[in-house]
């Protein structure tokens, strides 16, 4: 448990350039104690003690403002930066070296039972006010821009920027360079829009030179 503890000041100092001492980390960083206060009450709600586990959860909301459900799991060294604001909900699993930033969610889409919140891989950051909803992955080293809402499943390596939320790089290249790999439904329905309108005005255009024809034979 210490080994852990120890890890999770480890991954602040990692982290956060303005984190100067043990002291202040242990003693300042909501995060922190959002995270070990999460520990504790995950314990009880495996237990199955849960009304004891979510008194545990709303009182660390009301002393770090933010709000994890004891259901969540939680890999080792995740950081929460000025994490006021933040939700994480009860089928979320969180992976290893995950850094959050304020505002952001991690929410269900629906009322469905079940598996209804994200699943995080390793090594991914999401940035102030990203709002992550629904039952998918968000693959390994990615990374989730700020108050981008994400709506589907995001490969390993992206940058997601936008509402709705758009993979814009993948493993360091442009999409541009991959837009054969990733197909945007945005786009192809523009297409097919585009086709539906040429289509339309080559028969207005038969129309009008029969009507003209039709005009010259009757004169």
């Amino acid at each position: 448990m210490f080994k852990r503890m120890k890890s999770d000041i480890q991954a602040v100092f990692d982290n956060d350039p303005a984190a100067r001492s043990w002291f202040e980390v242990i003693f300042t960083y909501s995060g922190l104690h959002a995270i070990w206060s999460h520990r504790l009450a995950h314990a009880f709600y495996r237990r199955r003690w849960f009304t004891t586990a979510r008194i545990i959860s709303q009182t660390s909301r009301f002393f770090t403002g933010i709000e994890i459900h004891p259901g969540a799991r939680i890999g080792n060294r995740l950081f929460i930066d000025h994490g006021m604001g933040v939700v994480i909900g009860e089928t979320c699993e969180i992976g290893d070296d995950v850094v959050i930033y304020q505002g952001v969610t991690l929410g269900g889409s629906g009322k469905e039972k079940g598996k209804r919140h994200p699943t995080i891989g390793n090594n991914v950051v999401i940035g102030s006010g990203a709002k992550i909803l629904g039952s998918f992955k968000i693959g390994d080293q990615s990374n989730i821009g700020a108050n981008s809402v994400v709506l589907k499943e995001v490969p390993p390596g992206s940058t997601v920027v936008g509402i709705p939320g758009k993979v814009v790089r993948l493993r360091g290249k442009p999409l541009d360079r991959l837009s054969h790999q990733l197909p945007d439904p945005v786009i192809d329905s523009m297409k097919a829009l585009q086709r539906q309108i040429d289509e339309l005005q080559s028969e207005l255009a038969e129309l009008r030179g029969q009507l003209s024809k039709e005009r010259v034979t009757s004169e």
